[in-house]
């Protein structure tokens, strides 16, 4: 961990001490679920932020990991890693301080504070995207020695900019929040959840809709892409001597990762919950699966 941590320091200083923002503010959230008992849509109001800060977490030494491997465009790479550490700060910090409000940071537009906020969050994303897609480019122009971990960078980061954008979903107001705002009453204007009002039945500490569909499933797998793509590059590292195997497997298992979002999220539009597949759902994880293996075997020979 010292020197995951070190390298990540050198590849950006900004994305490090992003981290470290974010680790302090976990520890925060967590004094706030154990001496707080305010709930907001059925989840206890520190949830939301502490989520995010590990989410922040990982995805800044990610990335920041990988900016020390860098050669050319370093200057541009640690100016748009600012520029995301920044935009970062800016939408946890909006979070967590409407969680202290005990207000809704998502899709709540009932007070001008919240719909500026809720719009500011909008704003930042988008710079903290873009800032993202130009790391992107960067790390692909320029990528690690090892194929199979450039692969798996670049592969990655293309999920991870497919998955933030998956939040555009859930801008989309329900019917019900449509009736209400139609007859002036305060609603929010969006939702987590498909087929199902938001703040029912959730997985633990995910909060993942168990009666309905979620497009936070499909967010979360498509933002931590980078991650389990590096992960999976490693691990082959310790499995797989020869190096062109190792990069043929880890385009492999990037398109099963791509099919995996596009299954999550096919399967949450159709309001129906991750655990409680259906035949169609069933069917189109098998042919997945039998698609991954196929691929696999062929990446070996």
């Amino acid at each position: 961990m010292t020197t995951i941590l070190r390298e990540a320091w050198r590849g950006s200083r900004a994305l490090t001490a992003l981290a470290a923002l974010m680790t302090l503010l976990l520890a925060v959230c967590l004094a706030g679920l154990a001496l707080d008992d305010r709930t907001l849509l059925g989840q206890p109001v520190w949830l939301k932020p502490a989520k995010f800060a590990v989410s922040f977490v990982v995805y800044a030494l990610t990335l920041a990991w990988l900016l020390d491997r860098l050669g050319r465009g370093r200057r541009a790479a640690r100016i748009a890693a600012a520029v995301v550490a920044a935009m970062s700060v800016l939408e946890v910090g909006i979070i967590a301080g409407q969680a202290a409000r005990g207000r809704s940071s998502h899709f709540n537009s009932t007070t001008p504070l919240d719909g500026l906020l809720w719009s500011g969050m909008g704003a930042i994303i988008l710079v903290l995207w873009l800032g993202t897609l130009l790391i992107a480019i960067l790390l692909w122009r320029d990528p690690p020695a090892d194929r199979a971990v450039a692969w798996a960078g670049r592969l990655g980061l293309v999920l991870l900019l497919l998955g933030m954008p998956q939040g555009l979903l859930m801008l989309v107001p329900t019917r019900a929040q449509l009736d209400a705002d139609a007859r002036g009453a305060d609603t929010l204007l969006g939702a987590h959840a498909v087929g199902v009002p938001d703040g029912g039945p959730g997985l633990p500490l995910l909060g993942w809709s168990t009666t309905g569909g979620d497009l936070r499933v499909g967010h979360f797998v498509g933002i931590h892409a980078l991650q389990a793509m590096l992960l999976v590059a490693m691990l082959l590292g310790r499995l797989v001597a020869d190096p062109a195997r190792r990069t043929r497997l880890t385009v492999v298992l990037a398109g099963a990762y791509a099919g995996l979002l596009a299954l999550v999220t096919w399967q949450a539009l159709r309001g129906q919950p991750l655990l409680a597949p259906d035949a169609a759902t069933l069917t189109a994880l098998a042919v997945l699966v039998a698609a991954t293996v196929a691929g696999a075997v062929a990446a070996l020979r």
